[in-house]
């Protein structure tokens, strides 16, 4: 198998038949939203941008890059993009689409918004897994905690 057919996308409405058809462990959904909910709150907000992971052209994953007023609960960089919501649909997982498409998201972010400098998220402290497959892919925590709706939050951090 191989992981070239990893590819990023905004979200189109050609996507949607097949999120429609997205699934997530329990375990998993308690961490995040699923795509649609996510993409209605997007076309709300016009600082949150809804991206789709592909794998040969099949949406395969998701998540929302959010500009200022999302990043500004975690950081004073204004020049800072907050990842949120980042999930691989469960029929696609354990392929390595998530450690592939964390990799290629740092010149997706550089080539669509070249005035960002850093990419953040937060992620449950209890969700250890989504934390290892961060810190594997270069995100770095510095210690930062937020209290969420779920739980406390660590902050990572990705220098572009």
């Amino acid at each position: 198998m191989t992981l070239e057919n990893v590819t990023l996308d905004f979200y189109q409405e050609e996507y949607r038949p097949k999120l429609k058809d997205y699934h997530l462990s329990e375990d998993q959904s308690r961490y995040t939203s699923m795509p649609l909910e996510a993409v209605e709150v997007c076309q709300k907000d016009n600082t949150r941008y809804p991206v789709v992971v592909l794998y040969n052209g099949d949406p395969a994953g998701f998540f929302v890059l959010h500009g200022w007023e999302g990043v500004k609960a975690y950081s004073q960089n204004r020049q800072a993009i907050l990842m949120r919501g980042f999930s691989v649909n469960s029929s696609f997982q354990g392929k390595g689409i998530a450690k592939k498409s964390l990799s290629i998201l740092d010149s997706f972010v550089t080539k669509h918004f070249p005035d960002k400098n850093e990419i953040i998220l937060a992620v449950n402290h209890q969700n250890t897994l989504a934390q290892q497959v961060y810190i594997k892919s270069g995100y770095i925590d510095r210690g930062v905690r937020v209290m969420g709706r779920k739980g406390e939050l660590l902050i990572l951090h990705k220098a572009l």
